[in-house]
């Protein structure tokens, strides 16, 4: 699979969800869907990301929009997490990263002075033709659901 670029159709890949889901990009034709990639649940930059995406779900559904978050979190912990914030959207669990990689957010990342492989925090923006319209990577919090929204209100 070759990595999905900016104005290209998404190939068709299928991962497990939060509330016993599967998740099929084909299926989801007609909406636009946001995917965004978070290194891990409960921490502070994945929980306020996450809370954003809540606080705004409703102007996202106004856009015919679907939101989904993904990480490498079992699914107990991604039930928890959607649970404890209330979550009005599925969290995706890949913990064998095969849809992180379909969309190539593994990246090398530091921590303390070590190097490991893990999610580069990603947002993507497929249009309801099944078209990558936007990607946003190595993402900071702050404002970043306002400007995924206002990209979607500008398809």
């Amino acid at each position: 699979m070759s990595t999905p670029e900016v104005g290209q159709p998404i190939a068709d890949t299928t991962a497990q969800a939060t509330s016993e889901t599967t998740v099929t990009l084909s299926e989801l034709k007609g909406k636009n869907v946001v995917i965004y990639f978070y290194p891990k649940d409960n921490t502070p930059g994945c929980t306020t990301e996450g809370q954003n995406f809540r606080d705004l779900y409703a102007e996202f559904e106004v856009a015919n929009t679907v939101i989904f978050g993904v990480s490498k979190d079992s699914m107990r912990t991604h039930e928890n997490f959607k649970k404890k914030h209330e979550f009005p959207f599925e969290l995706i669990s890949d913990p064998e990263e095969a849809f992180c990689k379909h969309f190539d957010v593994i990246k090398l990342k530091k921590l303390y002075g070590k190097e490991y492989m893990g999610i580069e925090r990603s947002t993507f923006l497929i249009d309801a033709e099944g078209i990558l319209r936007n990607e946003w990577r190595k993402v900071k919090v702050k404002g970043h659901v306002d400007e995924v929204l206002e990209a979607v209100k500008a398809l």
